[in-house]
């Protein structure tokens, strides 16, 4: 593995962090407390790429092999302080785009995807259930066939971009006396008969993320927007979520460099008791902790990228990256406003919106638990 980048990753990411800096600032604090996405914001990532980074051209993405998805994704973090509209470009791509590209039809993909990649389409994954969550086995949505259409069933929570979502990838199940080989995918538009976003749901972090419920109320869908063969839908899932699990916290590295550099400057320039705090052991040890933190967590993310890079399932690797990556945050964040004592208790130094953030990371995508009981499945325990 060769860890270096090329001078065209190293500029490529340069470039991200001029523009997250230059665009992706104003009035946070702001959309945090009134729980508000930043559309503009999303707008000026598509027509950046971003949001299309690992897409091939044709279906109007950037052609980005998956490191240097990866560089930019980070390189995101660093810039822009807003993890809410980062995790909703995350979730689009590995779990929106990523399964559409995959398992889609070419009409599929043509009709989707470039709207997808240039930010004028938001997508959203509708998985998970008031009684499935990560029991995806369990999940009750039903899907029938009529003539032409399925009439779509039920109700998903937790759907991330749900409230601002144009299209949903929902899961259901059409042949419920077949237990998990019924589980299907569908592609539903936003404006397709049956379907109501029932509400908004609030949460500590992540705020500027909109999470909503989604019901189907006899729910029309195109036969033609089936994703995938019916009964495949467990497969698209899994796939979907090794993706997701490996990469969804890419930028969470560049956010942990950030922070750490944050405290560096904080701790060399803070003066307790005649000498910089950074002097202090018990402050320098902490700060030794954030890079060390940092290194692993950007090692096994690399190593990650690598392995799909060469084409290589990599279920454990993906749980690995997300269980020590969302552990790595949130201990950084905390850190973080230890330094910097009681400022980093205060609202306008921003820190504890990035805990609040960071801790969400635990649960998304599978909680730190899940994470745990997959590597040690695979590993045969």
């Amino acid at each position: 593995m060769d860890f270096s980048w090329t001078e065209e990753q190293i500029q490529f990411k340069k470039k991200v962090v001029q523009f997250a800096q230059q665009e992706l600032q104003s009035n946070l604090v702001d959309l945090d407390r009134r729980e508000e996405f930043d559309r503009e914001g999303w707008k000026k990532c598509g027509d950046f790429g971003l949001i299309g980074l690992p897409i091939s051209r044709e279906y109007g993405g950037g052609k980005a092999d998956i490191l240097t998805t990866i560089c930019g994704l980070e390189a995101l973090g660093y810039g822009c302080k807003d993890n809410g509209l980062i995790f909703a470009i995350n979730a689009q791509i590995w779990a929106c785009e990523i399964p559409i590209l995959t398992f889609g039809t070419e009409a599929q993909k043509q009709k989707y995807l470039p709207k997808l990649c240039q930010g004028q389409l938001i997508g959203a994954h509708a998985a998970s259930e008031p009684d499935a969550g990560s029991d995806i086995y369990s999940l009750k949505t039903t899907a029938e066939l009529q003539g032409d259409k399925y009439i779509l069933n039920g109700t998903k929570n937790w759907v991330t971009n749900g409230p601002v979502a144009d299209l949903n990838i929902v899961f259901a199940n059409v042949a419920p006396e077949k237990g998990k080989r019924g589980i299907t995918g569908f592609l539903v538009e936003k404006d397709f008969p049956g379907v109501v976003m029932n509400r908004k749901i609030s949460k500590m972090g992540l705020r500027t993320t909109q999470l909503g419920e989604l019901v189907l109320e006899n729910c029309q869908v195109p036969v033609e927007n089936r994703l995938g063969r019916e009964g495949a839908g467990l497969a698209i899932f899994n796939h979907s979520m090794e993706w997701e699990r490996g990469f969804i916290l890419a930028s969470a590295i560049g956010t942990m460099e950030r922070l750490l550099e944050t405290c560096i400057r904080y701790a060399k320039k803070r003066q307790q008791f005649g000498q910089a705090i950074g002097k202090f052991q018990l402050v320098s040890s902490k700060i030794v902790e954030m890079k060390l933190r940092l290194e692993t967590a950007r090692s096994l993310l690399y190593k990650m990228g690598w392995l799909k890079h060469i084409k290589k399932t990599a279920i454990s690797e993906a749980a690995m990256v997300k269980l020590h990556v969302s552990e790595s945050w949130v201990q950084t964040c905390l850190d973080a406003i230890q330094i910097h004592g009681g400022y980093g208790y205060l609202t306008e130094l921003e820190l504890e919106r990035e805990l609040r953030d960071a801790l969400g990371s635990k649960l998304y995508s599978g909680t730190s638990e899940i994470q745990s009981q997959i590597i040690a499945q695979m590993m045969g325990v």
